[in-house]
């Protein structure tokens, strides 16, 4: 296992790398966030609560038995330091480049990286069911299902974001992996 120092170069290198990694997998972009960069707003679950067909079904989801509260999320995500903002044109694939971040920083010695995008490893959650989760390993939350205001934070990066009108227009997609 690499060890990890306090090196500023060494933190450099891994960000670049896994940046590098994540647009070498199909990103369209990824960029480096500091916990500053990233907007906490309360209101996110309420989008959640009235909208979401996953609401009280889906086992990513904030509201099943058992989920950290909104302030337990803050609580948690305030101790990393810095991480990595993916933007895609693709749900899934960008969920499976969150996971591969996570997992190569895991081994690089960040063992409490965390990767969170929209869990689409299913076609339909097994929760909507009553079913366990089949993937209870890689299945992440969303941002702004933890309190995080995705549009006001990927803005900071002037990455495209828009609300849609219509189904089928072309979404971006935005993970993150929460590395240290």
């Amino acid at each position: 296992m690499k060890e990890i120092s306090a090196d500023k170069k060494t933190f450099t290198d891994d960000k670049e790398r896994y940046c590098r990694l994540a647009l070498s997998m199909g990103a369209l972009n990824a960029r480096v966030f500091s916990l500053d960069d990233i907007v906490f707003d309360q209101r996110t679950i309420i989008k959640c609560m009235y909208g979401c067909d996953d609401w009280g079904k889906g086992h990513t989801c904030p509201s099943r038995e058992g989920s950290l509260s909104i302030a337990q999320w803050r609580e948690a995500l305030d101790r990393y330091h810095w991480g990595i903002l993916i933007h895609g044109d693709k749900a899934r694939l960008n969920q499976d480049i969150s996971y591969e971040l996570e997992r190569r920083a895991f081994f690089d010695g960040y063992y409490f990286a965390f990767s969170m995008s929209d869990c689409k490893l299913c076609a339909t959650c097994a929760g909507h069911s009553g079913e366990p989760c089949r993937n209870i390993k890689k299945a992440r939350p969303a941002f702004h299902s933890v309190g995080i205001d995705i549009f006001a934070t990927v803005r900071r990066f002037s990455l495209p974001i828009e609300t849609l009108e219509y189904e089928g227009e072309p979404q971006n997609w935005y993970a993150a992996v929460f590395v240290e």
